[in-house]
């Protein structure tokens, strides 16, 4: 967070130096006036006039493009500031996303980071570069006389003091207003996402109330912190109002004395709204300005909590050998293994088979051969290397992964099968495809591989997405293939074309990996390994395993034997 604001400091300092210049020029008011009173009034020159107010029509002139200049510099500023951090942000809440607790809580990291760039970029930034001019307008009003320049600092410690008293009274409630509204936007997008299951189930009505009372309550939070900051901001307006006209009384009184100019009372006034004005801007800009202040805070927990990887040096493409050496498995952010003390050895051409009841740690070691999720204990090596070995991007092209739950992303069926890659491999895109038995069923959309999908991929089927994403996953010719519950919503044609997908991958030398319910789904299977309450039961060729596991084996071995005949 301090280098990407470290990167503008040049701006800073432009606008810091602006800054100077653009205060300087708001004497142009005051002493305007009292050149005007004191001198034009009193000498009746017409000419003096004319000269003056050129002058003083160039000097606003030049305060406005120095003032409208400080603001494009610091629209700039706040845009690079984003800039440099959004990838880190963005990277940083995708990694974090893994984590069970994690998946239900809004991400408001971008919204964090958003919040301190559009504090940068508003005109309540600049009141940090004006106040400190404000003991100068001060020191000029002295400079007429002590008793309007005491008159003055009164005001403005009144108004330092409702700053204050608005910073301690809205900072709770403006967090509670932030969070409430954080949770009704993740509730609306999670409920958007799962549209067709409300609609079907007749949820509307329901979901509605749910999504009505989120809203409400962050309503209500946004209206108590907009009543406070709005009732601090309209005093602080009112009384700066009255603090001028008191100026001006007691600015007359002291002429009627014959102790100040009429010149001098005026441009005391005047000054005096120009020292106060940005107390006043402060206070009006103060939601902005904590809403930053949360962001930045957030910012930092969050930057802090997940720092950037290490790069390992790289190594070249695994051959597919997996090794998992009695590998425990605690969740992230839990404290129960879900799965402890797994272990086998895969060779190239093999496909294991992963059965086991539901609960029994299939999924978990899913994400734990695919690095998604970390070992407590234990090791997985792929060609002899322990999984952190491998860059992110390099194990990503060396195991292909297709979860339970598949999930497409909006863009074209050909981008969604090369994983969004910038410049797609075409050739790679349809080989991927028919190996997985999905080159027939991708023509026949609309317009083929071209078929623009929505997020989710709401128009297809859950077979034709299931097959879609073996496609994704046999992409790039991975060395592994790990299959969680892959024939879940296939039919026969389906089943068909993913045991001829796993059979080619061991003919080509590759290594299969199946978590599967169905007997079909381990057909082309060499080994089984049953898992029961995370540990494993049972491990070895696959009719023995079977025999020794099942009672109705003659059954599931006919099952499997008339998948593999077809």
């Amino acid at each position: 967070m301090a280098a990407a604001m470290g990167r503008g400091r040049g701006l800073i300092l432009s606008v810091g130096l602006f800054s100077v210049f653009v205060n300087l020029l708001m004497l142009t008011g005051p002493l305007f006036m009292l050149q005007i009173y004191d001198r034009v009034l009193a000498s009746r020159s017409e000419a003096t006039l004319a000269a003056l107010f050129v002058l003083v029509a160039a000097l606003y002139l030049l305060m406005g493009l120095l003032d409208h200049a400080r603001g494009r510099i610091a629209a700039r500023m706040g845009a690079r500031f984003q800039d440099a951090l959004d990838a880190r942000v963005f990277e940083s809440i995708l990694r974090r996303a893994v984590s069970p607790p994690e998946r239900g809580r809004p991400a408001t990291g971008l919204r964090d980071l958003e919040a301190v760039q559009k504090f940068l970029s508003a005109p309540v930034f600049f009141a940090i570069f004006d106040l400190p001019w404000a003991p100068v307008f001060l020191l000029a009003i002295f400079l007429f006389h002590p008793l309007l320049g005491w008159l003055a600092v009164a005001g403005g410690l009144v108004l330092v003091g409702v700053t204050l008293l608005n910073q301690v009274t809205t900072a709770r409630p403006n967090r509670e207003a932030a969070a409430a509204s954080a949770q009704s936007h993740a509730l609306a997008d999670h409920l958007r996402e799962e549209a067709e299951l409300i609609q079907g189930l007749g949820m509307r009505p329901a979901v509605l109330a749910r999504w009505r009372q989120s809203r409400d309550k962050a309503l209500e939070g946004q209206l108590a912190v907009a009543d406070r900051s709005g009732g601090f901001a309209s005093f602080s307006r009112s009384f700066r109002f009255f603090l001028q006209s008191a100026m001006l009384a007691l600015g007359a009184w002291l002429v009627l004395q014959a102790q100040l100019t009429a010149g001098a009372m005026i441009a005391a006034s005047i000054l005096l709204g120009r020292a106060l004005a940005p107390v006043e801007l402060a206070i009006g800009g103060w939601p902005l300005f904590q809403r930053a202040r949360e962001g930045w805070q957030a910012l930092t927990e969050l930057l802090a909590a997940t720092p950037p990887p290490a790069e390992p040096t790289p190594l070249p493409a695994p051959r597919a050998i997996l090794d998992v050496n009695q590998v425990t498995v605690v969740p992230p952010g839990e404290k129960t293994a879900t799965l402890r003390m797994v272990g086998f050895r895969l060779e190239p051409g093999q496909a294991l088979g992963v059965i086991g009841p539901s609960g029994s740690g299939k999924s978990t070691l899913a994400r734990a051969i695919t690095g998604i999720w970390p070992t407590a204990s234990g090791k997985v090596r792929l060609d002899g290397a322990t999984l952190d070995r491998y860059a992110p991007e390099a194990l990503g092209r060396a195991i292909g992964y297709l979860p339970q739950d598949v999930a497409l992303f909006p863009g074209t069926i050909a981008e969604n099968i090369a994983r969004l890659a910038e410049e797609p491999d075409a050739a790679a895109v349809v080989d991927a495809a028919k190996r997985a038995g999905a080159h027939e069923m991708i023509l026949g959309l609309p317009d083929g591989y071209d078929t623009l999908l929505s997020a989710g991929g709401s128009r297809l089927s859950g077979g034709q997405k299931q097959r879609i994403g073996l496609a994704r996953a046999m992409y790039g010719d991975p060395a592994l293939l790990i299959l969680d519950e892959p024939n879940a919503n296939l039919d026969a044609a389906g089943q068909q074309a993913l045991n001829a997908a796993i059979r080619q991958m061991k003919e080509a030398g590759r290594s299969v990996v199946i978590m599967a319910h169905r007997p079909a789904g381990i057909a082309e299977c060499d080994r089984i390994l049953v898992l029961e309450g995370g540990l494993r039961k049972a491990y070895g060729p696959r009719d023995e395993v079977l025999r020794a596991q099942l009672v109705n084996y003659d059954k599931v071995a006919g099952a499997i034997g008339a998948e593999g005949r077809k």
